[in-house]
């Protein structure tokens, strides 16, 4: 796993690595060494700095550009300093050689070219462009001179490079502060081909707009070590372990019976719930049982193989609650998935509150069982009897937080971990990169894509959070896992179809070659 850092949590680790004794020059000029280390150049160059310490990052790779025979030029928004920034700034306009008579710095030898952003009309004529203006604490909205370096940036055709975090962008939430001004609100923050971070991830290189914005990323390690419990990013080396050594001396019910209760007339719930089932089998389940309503039986049948079906009571295609059908269906299962297409009926509200009550073993919930959630009392999820999983997209959490969806998206992954210590629940909270957290440790993966924005990608996901929940123990690893396995999938499936073609059914026909993946680390 590699550490994601709050926007604060990597200001505080900052103060006091400069207070263990590496001063806080010596952090910038490792900054811009890693910065200058991580490019192939192509000249000339632009590096566009601020006022701040991200500026001054910008003024150590310029020097070493410079030694490096590299052209560039600084772009400035203001002739105003930090005053560690000062110091580098000055560094760029002292000999690099051994004087000669009448030379008394760079730019007397034809150096490094300054400009003032205002004498800019655009910058066509760089091939690389470095984004230098905001740091991780960037927060509001674009304004004056950093907008117009920002628009210029954007238009330049360059090979843009952003550093630590592309201008514009929020560090916790990946957020734009103009966000909705325009149809899409990227116009105010820097789109790069590739960003730099500096020290540690921070959460707004994954979420929300961060894809759309950044074709790549890398962490430079400057030495700076956390002070506060990080976040961390998920990667398949972190589970391999639970899909690698499956012995020969076990069987079906070694690796865990789980059931998927759902579907109704109205929602198409046979199709779904076969999708789900494949999902669950291919993902390691032992059986699956699915539950849905007696109407649909015969409608999955021909759909499913390997899974087992078991018909609930039901009011023409609507589920009606019986407590001695649902004891007899989770008698023997380790998980249950529950909600997918199930509808929003007072009958429908009995059997999750029943499965809270008195199932033993871990209880995902999505889809319409997540709207029922949110109208009950938190106590239920408190006090319940199982292990309970939450997989809610943006709309879902409003409703199930009570919190403007503009709040949570400003600070996802502190609302997230607010309501999972709060109802002792695993949060799963989609998105472009997904959170997974039970308030005390916090995973993020960044596995995924844009064809994943189509029906039925969330009933994947439950299909395999089913499975691998039922033999990874520990509980926020193995939503992680399934987050991490589903998001791969959706990436293999893009590639073979496109991101306007594909289906959730293509997501779930790739789940074993990324399995195989996870196994290969």
């Amino acid at each position: 796993m590699k550490d994601i850092l709050s926007v604060e949590n990597m200001r505080k680790s900052d103060a006091a690595t400069i207070k263990g004794g590496i001063s806080g020059k010596e952090l910038m000029a490792r900054a811009g060494k890693a910065i200058f280390e991580s490019v192939e150049w192509k000249p000339p160059v632009a590096i566009v700095c601020g006022v701040g310490n991200n500026a001054g990052d910008g003024y150590v790779l310029a020097r070493l550009l410079q030694e490096n025979g590299i052209a560039c030029s600084l772009i400035l928004l203001e002739e105003r300093f930090s005053e560690d920034g000062k110091y580098y700034y000055d560094k760029c306009f002292t000999d690099i050689m051994p004087k000669t008579a009448g030379e008394n710095n760079l730019k007397d030898k034809g150096g490094i070219d300054v400009k003032l952003i205002e004498e800019i009309e655009d910058l066509s004529s760089y091939r690389t462009v470095v984004d230098c203006i905001f740091g991780t604490g960037f927060k509001g909205e674009v304004k004056g001179k950093a907008k117009t370096a920002i628009e210029l940036i954007n238009a330049s055709g360059a090979y843009v490079v952003a550093v630590d975090i592309n201008s514009g962008l929020n560090g916790d939430s990946g957020m734009c502060g103009n966000a909705g001004q325009t149809q899409t609100g990227e116009d105010f923050c820097v789109r790069s081909d590739i960003t730099i971070s500096i020290g540690s991830f921070k959460p707004g290189h994954f979420l929300n707009m961060a894809k759309d914005v950044m074709k790549q990323k890398v962490n430079c390690d400057i030495g700076i070590r956390p002070v506060e419990k990080p976040y961390r990013l998920v990667e398949a080396r972190d589970f391999a372990e639970y899909f690698s050594n499956r012995k020969n001396f076990s069987n079906k019910g070694t690796y865990g019976y789980t059931a998927i209760i759902g579907g109704s007339k109205k929602y198409s719930g046979a199709l779904r719930l076969a999708c789900m089932a494949n999902a669950a089998m291919r993902s390691g389940a032992g059986v699956v049982k699915v539950g849905l309503p007696n109407s649909l039986y015969h409608d999955l049948i021909p759909l499913i193989l390997e899974s087992t079906v078991f018909p609930l009571s039901d009011d023409d295609g609507e589920l009606v609650f019986n407590e001695e059908e649902f004891k007899a269906l989770i008698s023997n299962v380790k998980t249950v998935a529950f909600g997918m297409g199930i509808g929003l009926s007072n009958e429908v509200s009995k059997c999750l509150k029943f499965l809270l009550e008195n199932f033993a073993g871990t209880l995902i919930v999505d889809a319409d069982g997540l709207t029922l959630l949110s109208k009950m009392d938190r106590e239920i999820l408190r006090h319940s009897k199982c292990k309970t999983v939450l997989t809610p997209h943006l709309r879902e959490f409003e409703r199930l937080t009570g919190c403007p969806k503009e709040e949570i998206l400003a600070c996802p992954v502190k609302t997230a971990e607010t309501y999972a210590l709060d109802t002792g629940a695993v949060v799963l909270l989609k998105g472009p990169s997904t959170i997974i957290t039970d308030g005390v440790r916090t995973y993020i993966t960044d596995a995924g894509c844009s064809g994943m924005a189509t029906a039925g990608s969330g009933d994947v996901l439950s299909g395999i959070l089913s499975a691998v929940c039922s033999y990874i123990p520990d509980l926020p690893l193995a939503v992680a896992a399934g987050a991490y396995i589903n998001g791969k999938a959706g990436e293999k499936a893009q590639e073979k179809t496109n991101p306007v073609s594909m289906t959730a059914g293509d997501t779930s026909m790739c789940i074993a070659e990324v399995i195989s993946d996870i196994i290969k680390t």
